[in-house]
């Protein structure tokens, strides 16, 4: 337990900041589970959505370093192909980021 005010300080900020990065990663896992989901039933009208979601809760964790940034082209790339695949099949379907 520190001793010195500022490293108390420091303390009860580095708590309030985990708890803030912990809501944002779990909404980032939940939206895509939703994407996966809506993808796997097929309404791509819902699914586009719900990508366009997820694309902005990634681009604010990449923003904030909460994420690294190639992470966050990683995930949106692969959930942008799954989609592309999906709903494509022949045609030229895309994800409006």
């Amino acid at each position: 337990m520190p001793n010195i005010t500022s490293a108390k300080k420091r303390t009860r900020q580095n708590i309030k900041r985990r708890a803030q990065n912990r809501i944002k990663k779990s909404a980032i896992r939940t939206e895509e589970k939703k994407f996966r989901k809506l993808v796997e039933e097929n309404k791509m009208e819902d699914a586009n959505k719900s990508y366009q979601a997820f694309a902005s809760l990634i681009d604010k964790a990449s923003k904030t370093n909460l994420i690294h940034k190639n992470n966050a082209a990683r995930k949106k790339s692969r959930l942008a192909a799954l989609f592309k695949k999906v709903a494509g099949k022949g045609s030229q379907a895309e994800v409006s980021a």
